[in-house]
């Protein structure tokens, strides 16, 4: 699975509770203008231990596997997130606007 969208949280570095080798975890804000009227957001967690250089605000591709996670909330109700384990995130250029490049041409 792929995403692109912007980074809403600073990447924090983790340890495995399991394994004990670290990872990186931060949010991620998918939104597709004219198609979705609500964002998509998921949990990432990287699982490399080289420092990511991304920042909250950084549009990223994010390279992964999608997975549901499903837990309970502080007040007892079934909840869940979108997670994805990735394997690659990189900062890339937004893509420029259609109405954008034609204006410029």
């Amino acid at each position: 699975m792929q995403a692109y969208g912007n980074v809403g949280s600073d990447p924090v570095k983790k340890l495995s509770k399991t394994t004990g080798k670290p990872y990186w975890e931060l949010r991620l804000c998918e939104s597709q203008r004219g198609v979705d009227s609500e964002p998509t957001w998921y949990s990432v967690r990287v699982m490399r231990d080289v420092d990511l250089k991304l920042a909250k605000g950084d549009f990223v591709k994010v390279t992964g596997k999608l997975k549901a996670d499903f837990y309970l909330s502080r007040e007892g109700k079934p909840t869940g997130t979108l997670l994805i384990l990735a394997f690659e995130a990189a900062k890339i250029a937004k893509p420029v606007a259609a109405s954008a490049e034609s204006a410029s041409a």
